[in-house]
């Protein structure tokens, strides 16, 4: 089955995968606001800043023109970073006004929307209109582009409320090392990628100051506790936290190199301020802003997330990491299983 897709954004993450789905035999068109970046991919088949020697197919052909990017398309990937989600989305609607098709719209970023703290599906049917689009799927799982770029065997998984579009998107993925599940719980698909971000944060910090396996394990334990309790209090399933988008993507997030959330806690830890961290990173860090609105989101719904409040102490009100570390553990005696 081949299609023409258009991918909307050309980091790491979204050049890799339309790299993937041109291999996988589909007409792909990476679109990019960055002119130079679009001439190194066309030119020189590379995208260095973000993924450094590796080859992209010539196959694959990068647009800075949004209309000529989105031209006949039947499925639109959008891979950018959560703070211009809507921005890009209404730019996209309009020139589908122009051209009239309706594509499956798939999302493959991780973040919640600062302010309002909505998930990016529900920021895309907000700015999407129905006569717009088919349908709205979230790709996502335990996956980095450097991996995928290596084709070293992922998995992740595509959920949607339409459960014939996430089965389509499946199939467009699928091949020999990329391995794609189909869900329909979107909110526990979108909580748990967007909120494993802070705890892995966390897991960099203690990495950066020292502490051992047993610090790590229990800091994904009960960070999934807090993940899985926001969640279902927003309306998830439970279960969805134990399978590849929630203890599988906080696994990976929370333990790999390749993670910048990990990177940024780990600099933190290491007491670089903040504003270094953010500086030298030259990418997006998710967790931060998601932290906040974890934060919020949490107080507005009357939930417990101590891990995720001592985050939020250390980014936004500069206390010292140690000392929310030890206010952690002098918290009350409680039972484990809520």
């Amino acid at each position: 089955m081949s299609e023409k897709i258009a991918v909307l954004g050309a980091g790491s993450w979204g050049s890799i995968l339309a790299n993937l789905l041109t291999e996988n035999g589909n007409d792909v068109r990476v679109w990019s606001n960055a002119p130079e970046q679009v001439k190194e991919l066309n030119e020189k088949h590379t995208n260095e800043h973000y993924v450094p020697g590796f080859k992209y197919s010539e196959k694959l052909v990068a647009y800075d023109d949004l209309k000529a990017a989105l031209d006949g398309v039947s499925v639109v990937l959008f891979v950018v970073p959560t703070k211009v989600m809507r921005l890009v989305a209404n730019q996209m609607v309009a020139v589908l006004e122009e051209t009239g098709n309706q594509p499956i719209i798939v999302h493959a970023s991780k973040g919640l929307e600062l302010g309002t703290h909505k998930r990016l599906s529900q920021v895309l049917e907000e700015e999407i209109p129905e006569k717009n689009r088919e349908a709205i799927v979230v790709l996502s799982g335990p996956s980095h582009a450097e991996e995928v770029a290596k084709k070293d065997i992922t998995l992740v998984t595509a959920a949607s409320a339409n459960v014939q579009a996430a089965k389509k998107v499946q199939q467009l993925f699928m091949n020999k090392y990329f391995r794609v599940y189909t869900n329909d719980d979107v909110i526990g698909v979108e909580t748990g990628a967007a909120l494993k971000n802070i705890i892995a944060l966390g897991a960099g910090a203690l990495h950066g100051l020292g502490y051992g396996d047993d610090a790590k394990a229990a800091l994904m334990t009960r960070g999934l506790a807090e993940i899985s309790r926001l969640g279902v209090a927003l309306g998830a399933k439970p279960l969805t936290f134990i399978g590849l988008s929630g203890v599988g993507d906080l696994i990976v997030t929370a333990t790999s190199v390749h993670s910048r959330n990990w990177r940024a806690g780990n600099e933190l830890g290491q007491g670089m301020p903040l504003k270094e961290v953010i500086d030298t990173m030259g990418m997006v860090i998710e967790g931060i802003p998601s932290t906040q609105a974890a934060y919020e989101l949490a107080k507005q719904n009357h939930i417990e997330m101590p891990i995720t409040n001592a985050i939020y102490d250390v980014l936004y009100n500069g206390k010292d990491v140690k000392t929310a570390i030890e206010e952690l553990m002098d918290r009350e005696g409680k039972p484990e299983i809520d």
